[in-house]
């Protein structure tokens, strides 16, 4: 008789992998489908404010609404797969008792065996079925979980495009963190043209290097390439004389103090969030960092100051707000070289004066390289870069390019009068 549980293993093994082979593609596209209905809940949610606006609810319920049926349809097919399996598989269990006992009866009546031994081979038999069983629970949870392994698996094969050198080189003491750009293209992964071409200019520590444009002229691409966001196409960027690409990620990061445009902030405390720069710093370097960031006032109303909660992404406090607490995080860094992308644009004019005053008292030896579209911010610089279209098209002070760079004088023009001009 032992056909017969050879029989019925080859089946149960045979229904395993036609569910396993029905349910992969389904578990694949319903990973797919989580995606588009998280997208499209994360929107909703962020972007309430618009939606109302516009009053678009009904649009942006369809879609919802779309998303959530296709996601409901793809996963009632694979539970309704799995629903028919178990039954299945206990009457393919009870029908191998079955043809085991008629089997053995006809054996007993012919004398081959006894009952004794067909009751223990019946039980042996159910063991063995039962233990397929057990196994077959694991495949049904497998083919997601094979899906959800092959996506955690996609994202650890990807290699970083910026890699430290086999044999990092090291900054001499001392160093200030003098920025040079010598000739430098760069084009995004995949872009068919270069997006910045043959930028060159230095940035000399105690002097504020500012870089002005129009919208996508590749300002922020410029300072992003510093800290190696990305390498360089074309040319060389050098800091205190050294490659950035011949010196390890860490070593030229801890010297440079990033402020982005966002001022992403962490949930947590204002105080935490300024450790994040520097875990050891004072109470008093914080302080101090702060003031010179014109944080000061509001954090002192905020409930509990420097302990006042922050909620995940800063969403509690303005946009002027989260750019000065950004700045006061790069402040207790103390770094040799200050890069602002854009970082002052959520600030009013006598905030911007007064936080540039404070920082030119405080951080005078610091390189700073400020990327900006207001001109008053800028115009006092010891040295302006305009850039148009990925090159740059003037240098100079803001007298020199009012008299020599087309764009510049255009772009001064319409944010300033002409007593200011002056």
């Amino acid at each position: 008789m032992t056909w017969i549980i050879g029989l019925g293993v080859v089946v149960l093994l045979g229904m395993i992998l036609a569910v396993f082979a029905i349910s992969l593609p389904r578990f694949r596209k319903i990973q797919s489908l989580i995606d588009r209905l998280n997208l499209v809940s994360r929107e909703n949610l962020s972007g309430m404010l618009v939606i109302r606006a516009f009053n678009t609810q009904s649009f942006e319920l369809n879609r919802f609404d779309s998303a959530n049926r296709d996601l409901t349809q793809n996963s009632l097919f694979v539970n309704r797969v799995f629903t028919v399996m178990m039954p299945l598989m206990m009457l393919l269990m009870n029908g191998l008792s079955v043809l085991i006992i008629w089997v053995g009866a006809h054996q007993v009546a012919d004398l081959t065996i006894q009952v004794g031994d067909m009751m223990a081979f019946l039980q042996y038999a159910m063991q063995v079925v039962f233990s397929f069983l057990m196994l077959s629970m694991t495949f049904i949870i497998l083919p997601r979980a094979s899906v959800s392994g092959g996506r955690i698996a996609d994202v650890l094969k990807v290699e970083p495009s910026v890699k430290d050198p086999a044999v990092p080189r090291k900054f001499a003491p001392g160093s200030k963190g003098e920025v040079e750009f010598r000739n430098v293209g760069f084009r995004y992964p995949g872009a068919e043209e270069n997006l910045l071409c043959g930028i060159s200019f230095t940035a000399k520590p105690g002097e504020t290097t500012a870089i002005i444009g129009s919208t996508g002229s590749g300002k922020s691409t410029v300072v992003n390439l510093i800290p190696r966001f990305f390498d360089v196409t074309e040319g060389s960027i050098l800091v205190d004389g050294l490659d950035v690409r011949e010196v390890s990620q860490r070593d030229l990061r801890d010297r440079i103090g990033y402020i982005s445009q966002k001022g992403m902030l962490f949930s947590g405390t204002v105080e935490s969030n300024l450790h994040y720069a520097d875990e050891e710093a004072s109470m008093s370097e914080l302080q101090k960092a702060v003031e010179i960031a014109q944080a000061a006032d509001f954090i002192e109303k905020m409930d509990g100051g420097m302990q006042a909660e922050i909620s995940q992404g800063g969403t509690n406090i303005s946009g002027g707000q989260k750019q000065r607490l950004a700045i006061a995080r790069a402040l207790v860094k103390k770094p040799d070289i200050f890069i602002f992308d854009d970082a002052l644009s959520a600030l009013d004019f006598k905030t911007d004066s007064a936080l540039r005053k404070a920082l030119k008292k405080e951080t005078g030896d610091s390189t700073m390289i400020i990327v900006t579209q207001r001109v008053s911010t800028i115009k006092n610089a010891d040295q302006i870069l305009v850039i148009d279209d990925g090159m740059i098209v003037g240098k100079g002070r803001h007298e020199e390019l009012m008299q020599t760079c087309a764009p510049y004088r255009e772009i001064a023009s319409s944010q300033l009068t002409a007593e200011e001009l002056a």
